[in-house]
């Protein structure tokens, strides 16, 4: 099977330049494996210059012209398996359409702090929030007309992480039939993740770093107390809890897609730039 891992450094849907930062840095961090080759997604660096927002979007045409660019190198690569390193959590909409194109009877593990349905009309411009509602073909049009394969349905879906939230958001998974549980006390048990996996014949990942403590995990946006997004909470897992999901999910299931979102080393950037700032390192 041929794996490649998709560099994908979106950082407008989110409307933070460290994502573009965080992604670049992500793929060091991610083990060495000579066997899966990178493929980058051509993103415009930041350029530290405010986007306009179209059609209740933020930077529209850079959002749109990522994901085309993510579906030509798929398209162009043919894998059997992606590994996506994001970048904000928009990064997952070309891989996933693609896979659930190759494969039958797919379903989403979606951990996360934060449900992803958000839609042009509830008044938050950054596309990271719409992206799961646009997969099923809902949360966005112009997201969800890019997609060239079947939407995913509700009972494909298993959030793992989930934290309370906004009442229209809430509304929009009770409309669509999705299952969810909030998981601020407890988080769903290895059973209900096994029975949602032997449901599946293949599974696609999507890991969202923010669905970790920001307490005990300071690479992400509710470390920054700068931030303050759609008014939303951070998660509540630690690397323990997280490391037993991930083990029982991708040894008990055919794991065909795999996203690493929303990673923001803010001290790290911060770093670079101080440094970016020092001839000796630039002349």
């Amino acid at each position: 099977m041929k794996t490649i891992r998709l560099l994908y450094p979106d950082y407008v849907s989110g409307g933070l330049e460290t994502y573009y930062f965080g992604a670049n840095l992500l793929q060091y961090i991610l083990p060495k494996n000579d066997g899966q080759p990178l493929v980058t997604v051509d993103i415009l660096p930041p350029d530290g210059k405010e986007k306009s927002i179209s059609n209740g979007i933020y930077a529209e045409s850079e959002v749109l012209y990522g994901i085309m660019d993510a579906q030509s190198k798929l398209a162009a690569e043919k894998p059997d398996r992606v590994i996506t390193i994001g970048g904000n959590c928009l990064v997952s909409l070309a891989p996933f359409d693609y896979l659930n194109g190759l494969y039958s009877n797919c379903g989403i593990v979606w951990i996360d702090a934060h449900p992803d349905v958000s839609t042009v009309d509830d008044g938050y411009p950054n596309a990271h929030a719409m992206v799961l509602g646009s997969l099923m073909g809902h949360g966005a049009a112009q997201l969800s007309a890019q997609m060239k394969n079947e939407k995913f349905k509700p009972d494909e879906i298993l959030y793992v992480g989930l934290q309370p939230l906004h009442s229209y958001q809430e509304k929009f998974l009770a409309d669509m039939g999705v299952d969810y549980r909030i998981q601020d006390k407890f988080f769903v048990s290895t059973d209900e993740i096994k029975a949602f996996l032997g449901k599946h014949d293949h599974i696609l990942v999507h890991f969202d770093i923010d669905a970790l403590d920001e307490h005990g995990f300071h690479s992400t946006y509710f470390a920054n107390p700068e931030l303050v997004g759609d008014g939303a909470g951070g998660g509540k897992m630690d690397m323990e809890n997280l490391s037993g999901i991930l083990k029982a999910i991708t040894e008990d299931s055919d794991v065909v897609g795999f996203t690493i979102a929303e990673y923001l080393p803010f001290d790290e950037h911060r770093l670079h730039k101080m440094l970016s700032g020092i001839k000796l390192f630039t002349e």
